[in-house]
């Protein structure tokens, strides 16, 4: 078994993995590779498996069959306090729901990862006001979670599981619930983190007018250091696949302009639900078309 980190390895690798939870079957040799920097948006109906995907890469479910590599690392086999190693430096999760601790502030629940993981407390010093001001929470360090509205909320769960910049990150939905001002805040986030900080990154959503967006903007940065985020040079080449999951199972996997063109039934029920209406010709609609920004906030 592979044990130790390889600098050439993808970010994650699935080989034919499957899962069953007594007798349904959550997934089944599912197969794909997460290259360093890369970003795939898996989409899917509910309960075909997207957060169960998630779940198996950062070890808190383990698979019947197949294998799961981690920087070319074999985890599977790998015992909690060694997998406890890889979510404290090598990998964040941001769950669908609500998992701020009521009784800590700002300060306290962007820094629990960290203090749970053993981080010393100079570099945890270092780490939390950092990442706050990334998500625009330097200024609220003492509020309680009641405190917040619900799109700072959202904000503090992306700053807890990206204290410390882990290189992979998992996103399970992360604008449930958020209206499209928010949302887009979030998506914004999302983006800087993959393009500014270069990590790589599983993206769950059922928002397909979500996949465009991220899809077709970048974060840049000027020589201050100030951020914006922007339409996408097309000439580098697409930074993120899609993939869509069907009863368990990986129904597609290829471009966003594959995607959008495809005539396969599991993606065409997602884009067009209705029974026995034709796939349209066009992309799906953005809604924030009309409020896309010519410049971001900065760093």
């Amino acid at each position: 078994m592979t044990t130790q980190s390889a600098p050439d390895a993808p970010a994650i690798e699935f080989r034919n993995v499957s899962l069953s939870f007594e007798d349904r079957r959550a997934l089944q040799g599912v197969s794909f590779t997460l290259g360093r920097e890369q970003m795939i948006i898996i989409t899917g109906a509910s309960g075909s498996g997207k957060s169960v995907l998630l779940h198996l890469a950062i070890g808190l479910l383990r698979p019947d069959e197949g294998e799961i590599l981690i920087e070319g690392r074999e985890i599977q086999q790998l015992d909690e306090k060694e997998l406890l190693s890889i979510r404290s430096r090598r990998m964040g999760l941001v769950f669908q729901e609500d998992t701020l601790f009521t009784g800590l502030d700002t300060y306290e629940n962007t820094a629990y990862r960290l203090v749970e993981h053993g981080w010393p407390e100079v570099e945890i010093e270092r780490a939390v006001p950092e990442i706050l001001a990334f998500v625009g929470l330097e200024k609220d360090v003492d509020k309680l979670p009641e405190e917040l509205s619900i799109g700072m909320r959202r904000r503090l769960e992306l700053a807890r599981a990206l204290a410390g910049w882990p290189p992979i990150m998992l996103f399970d939905e992360p604008t449930i619930g958020l209206d499209p001002i928010n949302a887009r805040q979030v998506l914004d986030l999302i983006i800087r983190a993959r393009d500014i900080h270069r990590i790589s990154s599983l993206l769950v959503t059922k928002e397909l007018h979500q996949i465009p967006y991220v899809v077709n903007h970048e974060a840049a940065s000027d020589a201050s250091g100030a951020v914006t985020i922007r339409k996408a040079e097309r000439t580098r080449g697409p930074k993120a696949r899609v993939m869509t999951l069907d009863e368990g199972e990986i129904a597609f996997l290829g471009t966003p302009e594959e995607f959008d063109a495809s005539g396969l039934p599991s993606v065409i029920h997602l884009t067009h639900p209705e029974i026995g209406m034709h796939k349209a010709t066009g992309p799906t609609p953005n809604p924030w078309k009309e409020r896309e920004p010519t410049g971001g906030a900065s760093k």
